[in-house]
C-alpha cells in the first residue's frame, strides 16, 4: 500500500516545501543583506564580462569586499540575475531550488540507505517543514546547495555499491560540494576517506574504468579547488574565524595566569607564571577548551530545540532549530537505530557524519551555535528523528498507539502554527537590522538630495 501511494505522497511533500520555501521570498526576508547583495553583483558581472566585480575572470573563489568566497552558488545565481536582475528573488531563488531539492535527495538517500519508503517519506517530510531548512532556503545562503551536492553524492554512492557505474557520479557531486561552502573543505575529503576505508572490499573489486573514470572526476573537479583554497586566497577567511587565530588567546592566557598567582596571594606587578600556571593555562588549553565548548554547544538543546543560533538571519528569535516535540522522536531514534539496526557499517557511518560533522564549525570561534556552519549535520538529524517516529510508534501497543500519534502530531501542529506565527509576524520586524532592512531607502533618498550637500555620511555604527 505505501509504495502505491509513496509517489503521490512525495509529490504532495515536494509541493508544501516549494510553498513554504518560494512563498512571498522577495518579501521575507524583510531585505537583502550585504552578503546576498554581493552575490547579485558578483553574478551580474559574471554574466556581462566573465569577470568577478574585482576584475578576476571566472574565478574559482570570488575577491569580494572582505573575504574570498567559494564560487559555486555565485554562478548558480547567474541564470536567475539575468532573469530578474539584482534583487531578492534574482539571488534568493537558487537557494530555494535547492532547498525542495534537497528535500527530494534526502528521501532518496534515505530509501536507498534503509530500504523502507516509509521512513524517507517521513525523512522529507520532516525536512520540508524544518525551521533550519526553510531559514536557509529563503535567503542567498548556500548551504541548502552544499546539501544536495552531499546528499546526492553519498545516493549515488551507495547505489554504486551494487552498480559501479555510479561511482564517478557521486565522487563529482561530493568534490563539488568544496567549492559551495567552506565547511566542506575539511569534512568532505576525510568523508571521502572514511568511505573508502569502511566499503574497500566492495570499492577494490570495481572495475579498472569505473575506478579510472572515478579518480578522472575526482582529480578534475577537486584540484582546481585545492589549488584555489592553498594558494588564490580560499584559506583567507578560515584563517580570520579559526579558534587557533583568536587574537584574544595571548591576553586570556596572561589573565588566566595572573589570577592564579593572584589567588597564591602574590602581589605587585611582573608576576611570575609557575610551571603549574603555564601547564593549566597556555593556547592548547585555550584552543581545547574553545573547541570542546562548541562542539559539545552544537549538541545541546538550548541550540537544537530551544533558542537556535542567536543570528536573526540564521533562526527566528524564540525557535530553536528543531521543534520541541522532535527532541522525543530524535531521542528515540537514536536509541532505536544505534540498538536495533543491523548494518553495523551504516550506523558507523550515521555516527561518523554526525560525529565528525560538527568538527568544521567547532574550530571556529563561534561554531558551537552557528547553524550556517553547522549545517552538515542537518540529514543525519533529520533521519534520526523520522527514524525514531516509525519505528517508536511500533513499540506502542494498541489502543495508546492512535492516542501517542495523536498527541505526537497534535503538539507538532500547534509548534508549526507558532513557528509560522513568529515567522512572518514577528520575525520581520525583530531580524529587520540584521537583515540591513532601511538601507535601500536611504540610498533612494539620498540620492534624491545629494546635490544640496557636499558630502554624506552612512554610518554602520550598531549594524549586526
Amino acid at each position: 500500500m505505501m509504495k502505491k501511494y509513496s509517489r503521490f505522497l512525495l509529490v504532495v511533500i515536494l509541493l508544501a516545501a516549494a510553498f513554504l520555501r518560494l512563498w512571498k521570498i522577495d518579501k521575507v526576508p524583510v531585505s537583502l543583506f550585504g552578503d546576498e547583495l554581493d552575490v547579485g553583483y558578483h553574478a551580474y558581472s559574471i554574466l556581462k564580462t566573465g569577470r568577478d566585480y574585482s576584475g578576476n575572470f571566472m574565478p574559482i573563489h570570488f575577491q569580494s569586499l572582505a573575504e574570498w568566497r567559494t564560487p559555486l552558488y555565485l554562478y548558480s545565481a547567474v541564470p536567475t540575475v539575468a532573469l530578474f536582475g539584482i534583487s531578492p528573488l534574482g539571488v534568493r531563488l537558487p537557494a530555494a531550488i535547492f532547498g525542495i531539492l534537497g528535500v527530494w535527495a534526502l528521501f532518496l538517500l534515505i530509501k536507498e540507505l534503509t530500504k523502507n519508503e516509509l521512513i524517507a517519506l517521513v525523512s522529507s517530510v520532516v525536512l520540508a517543514f524544518s525551521p533550519w531548512h526553510i531559514q536557509y532556503s529563503r535567503a542567498a545562503f548556500d548551504v541548502t546547495e552544499l546539501l544536495v551536492f552531499l546528499l546526492f553524492g553519498l545516493y549515488f554512492f551507495l547505489k554504486a555499491l551494487k552498480e559501479p557505474r555510479y561511482l564517478w557520479l557521486s565522487v563529482l557531486f561530493l568534490t563539488f560540494t568544496p567549492w559551495i561552502y567552506s565547511t566542506a573543505k575539511l569534512f568532505t575529503p576525510v568523508l571521502l576517506l572514511f568511505l573508502f576505508i569502511v566499503w574497500r572490499k566492495e570499492i577494490l573489486k570495481f572495475s579498472r574504468r569505473d575506478l579510472l573514470k572515478t579518480a578522472v572526476a575526482g582529480l578534475l573537479i577537486g584540484l582546481p579547488i585545492v589549488y584555489s583554497t592553498l594558494f588564490g586566497g580560499g584559506l583567507q577567511r578560515a584563517g580570520h574565524l579559526s579558534v587557533f587565530t583568536d587574537p584574544t588567546r595571548e591576553t586570556e592566557v596572561g589573565v588566566a595566569r595572573e589570577r592564579d598567582a593572584r589567588m597564591r596571594g602574590e602581589t605587585g606587578e611582573g608576576l611570575q607564571p609557575t610551571i603549574f600556571d603555564k601547564l593549566a593555562h597556555n593556547k592548547v588549553t585555550f584552543w581545547t577548551e574553545r573547541i570542546v565548548g562548541n562542539y559539545l554547544q552544537a549538541f545541546s538543546t538550548e541550540f537544537l530545540f530551544i533558542k537556535g543560533d542567536l543570528n536573526l538571519r540564521h533562526s527566528i528569535n524564540g525557535v530553536g532549530q528543531f521543534y520541541w516535540i522532535e527532541a522525543v522522536a530524535l531521542l528515540m531514534g537514536v536509541i532505536l537505530f544505534f540498538t536495533k539496526y543491523k548494518d553495523r557499517r551504516i550506523k558507523l557511518f550515521l555516527a561518523f557524519w554526525i560525529l565528525f560533522g560538527v568538527v568544521p564549525s567547532a574550530i571556529t570561534r563561534d561554531g558551537g551555535r552557528h547553524a550556517t556552519r553547522l549545517i552538515l549535520i542537518l540529514p543525519p538529524l533529520v533521519f534520526l528523528t523520522a527514524f525514531g517516529l516509525v519505528e517508536g510508534v511500533k513499540l506502542i501497543k494498541f489502543p495508546f498507539r492512535k492516542f501517542a500519534a495523536i498527541g505526537y502530531f497534535g503538539i507538532w501542529i500547534l509548534e508549526f502554527g507558532f513557528y509560522q506565527h513568529s515567522f512572518w509576524i514577528h520575525n520581520p520586524w525583530d531580524s529587520e537590522r540584521w537583515w540591513h532592512a532601511g538601507f535601500k531607502e536611504s540610498i533612494q533618498t539620498i540620492k534624491e538630495i545629494d546635490r544640496d550637500y557636499d558630502r554624506v555620511i552612512i554610518s554602520m555604527a550598531g549594524e549586526p
